[in-house]
């Protein structure tokens, strides 16, 4: 693990204050509302994004998924995740 992960372990993301996430009923699906439009979350990840609320650190999010999901060693694909949605400027950190 290299230190930017190792940081990114004790972040505590949140939802970046442009966007809102919100259940879309009609899409059935977790969404990421801006002002210019929508972007459609797959199942994973809404777990992982309505968890960004900036009150549970990474090693928390990723230890509650793996417990509600009954799934060991999330924690590749929930950085990967996280990394691509700070990226896309979806979270805070």
């Amino acid at each position: 693990m290299n230190t930017e992960q190792e940081g990114l372990l004790i972040a505590r993301p949140r939802v970046a204050r442009l966007f809102r996430l919100q259940w879309e009923q009609a899409q059935q699906a977790w969404v990421l509302l801006y002002p210019e439009g929508m972007v459609k979350l797959n199942a994973s990840a809404g777990e992982i994004m309505k968890r960004c609320d900036g009150s549970r650190t990474v090693t928390a999010l990723i230890a509650e998924l793996e417990a509600a999901f009954g799934v060991a060693d999330l924690r590749a694909d929930v950085l990967a995740f996280l990394a691509l949605a700070s990226k896309q400027r979806w979270i805070e950190v």
